[in-house]
């Protein structure tokens, strides 16, 4: 505020000082007396200013500044009126006048000693050299906003100055594009300041965070400025749709000016010319990068198919014993590990930092966990179920409640073929906590069945057809021996179990076979088969009958 007061005192020697000999003494309105007056008032100021020491000339200076802003309202008021003294009221304008182009002209110099006092500045004075050239650039501001409207006044009062206008319309667009490339200059700089704060070292923290915090406040101040500019040249009739766009690529601010038609369509100029200058510069370096893009997933693909085989072969040794899906799961993987390596270094070939795209996978990773935590528990059961190898494709089991033929394995579920014909896709998490039973694993199974003759039949000659029956079979296996005993007496039968062995393959054949065989030789021997019956006795109609005879 000071500096501005000096402005006053610059400007009020010349001006006031004149209309203190000059003023008219005839009698007056009242707001012609009161502008009068404190033209008289802000020269005996100005007197006193001159007289006046430490904080008391701070406060005379105050006083004049406020005063000479009370002239300007009643200037405004008077010009809005068609019978106001003209001859007074453009003499009065016309020192405003002489007061703005004086003040422009400090304000001009002292801009630029600001600056130099920022850049020459250390970093713990930066912010004081900061805040000084700040207020220089508001001041200058305001005092343009004065001009224009000195200029208009006079045009209200049949003295327009084209020339002066003319002269003022220059030197905003000039101050807009100045202010433009600043805003750009210091908005980069900012970027580049918290990238080296990113990378910087421990010891280099301190420092840096003080270069950003400088940096923001000078793009803060940037943008101020030129969004005060903006305004002003809006109200001269300069077309600011170029400078609007700057803004609202720097800082992201969304604001009505955007709906203008001219700012859309020169934004998006803008960024078709620079997607154009960008695509020319990196178009051969592009075509280029994807090339060898291309290049490098098609060598890892084929690469990924010959490790395949590699391991296919491999893991189907006879000596290995291995499930198939085991088998399954290694040749999988090495061929997914194999072809993402690959893609990975693919993705640095073409400029990608890799760290970031590491970092999101692992996130990525665990909030997948969370939301599919049953699919993990399957997957965890899967790789239990091939490490232990219950089972395998083939084999017959019965295994999460379902009996059937394993149709398929994966690391999440099993495929089960029933004997109807139908395929069920079971969890490995269900057939892990249940009990598994194998049914084809073992190449040799025991056959049991159990036969019963009636208590009134030879038990030996029964026991000697259950022998020939056996022993008769081609698929009963002779080692181990079959067995053939008397077993249980039951209440209505003798029962024999008979425990041939076969091959796992003829299971059912021999079961059916020596069922069949068993029913018709028992029946040509004349031995009989029990089965449950009853005898009913009624006692009640023998003693009626006997009672109807006497």
């Amino acid at each position: 505020m000071r500096f501005l007061v000096l402005i006053l005192l610059l400007v009020s020697s010349l001006s006031f000082a004149e209309s203190k000999a000059d003023a008219p003494k005839l009698t007056a309105p009242p707001q012609v007396e009161q502008l009068l007056q404190l033209s008289s008032e802000i020269s005996s100021l100005i007197d006193e200013s001159e007289k006046a020491k430490g904080s008391s000339k701070d406060v005379v200076r105050s006083q004049i500044l406020n005063k000479n802003d009370e002239v300007r309202d009643i200037l405004a008021s008077l010009i809005a009126k068609k019978n106001s003294d003209k001859k007074l009221l453009l003499e009065q304008v016309n020192k405003q006048v002489i007061f703005v182009k004086r003040a422009n002209k400090y304000l001009d110099e002292k801009s630029i000693i600001d600056q130099d006092a920022l850049d020459k500045a250390k970093d713990a004075d930066k912010l004081v050299a900061l805040k000084s050239l700040e207020e220089t650039r508001n001041f200058s501001t305001m005092v343009i906003r004065q001009e224009w409207q000195n200029y208009q006044w006079l045009e209200k009062l049949g003295e327009p100055s084209p020339q002066a206008v003319k002269d003022l319309t220059s030197k905003v667009e000039h101050r807009l594009e100045f202010m433009s490339a600043s805003l750009i200059f210091d908005s980069e700089a900012l970027e580049l300041a918290k990238k080296q704060l990113k990378s910087g070292t421990e010891g280099e923290t301190g420092s840096l965070q003080l270069t950003q915090v400088l940096t923001e406040r000078l793009v803060e101040s940037d943008t101020e400025t030129l969004e005060q500019l903006i305004d002003v040249a809006d109200q001269i009739g300069i077309d600011t749709a170029e400078f609007k766009k700057v803004l609202f690529e720097q800082t992201g601010n969304v604001t009505n000016d955007l709906l203008n038609s001219k700012v859309i369509w020169s934004i998006a100029s803008g960024w078709t010319t620079d997607f154009k200058d960008w695509l020319l510069a990196n178009l051969p370096q592009l075509i280029f990068k994807v090339f060898i893009f291309v290049l490098i997933i098609f060598a890892f693909r084929t690469l990924k198919n010959i490790v395949r085989k590699m391991v296919k072969k491999a893991v189907s040794a006879k000596n290995l014993k291995m499930t198939m899906l085991m088998q399954e799961f290694f040749i999988s993987m090495s061929g997914k590990i194999v072809f993402g390596i690959g893609l990975l270094i693919a993705l640095s070939q073409v400029g990608l930092n890799l760290a970031p795209v590491l970092t999101g996978f692992g996130v990525a990773g665990i909030i997948v966990g969370f939301a599919l935590q049953d699919t993990l528990a399957n997957f965890a059961a899967g790789v239990m179920l091939l490490i232990y190898r219950p089972f395998d494709v083939g084999d017959l089991v019965e295994a999460g409640g379902i009996t059937g033929k394993v149709s398929h394995m994966s690391l999440v579920n099993t495929t089960i073929k029933t004997f109807t014909n139908e395929m069920l896709m079971i969890p490995n998490g269900k057939i892990w906590g249940d009990i598994i039973k194998n049914v084809t694993h073992e190449k040799v199974r025991r056959v049991d069945m159990v036969f019963g003759i009636g208590y009134s039949d030879d038990v030996e000659k029964a026991e000697n057809v259950l022998n020939e029956i056996v022993a008769e079979h081609p698929s009963v296996l002779r080692s181990p021996e079959p067995t053939v005993k008397l077993h249980t007496l039951n209440s209505s039968s003798v029962d024999f179990v008979v425990r041939p062995w076969a091959k796992t393959d003829d299971y059912w054949d021999v079961y059916w076979d020596i069922t069949r065989e068993v029913k018709m030789r028992f029946d040509r021997e004349g031995i009989s088969i029990p089965f449950p019956q009853q005898d009913v006795h009624l006692h009640m109609v023998e003693k009626a009958i006997e009672s109807n005879k006497a």
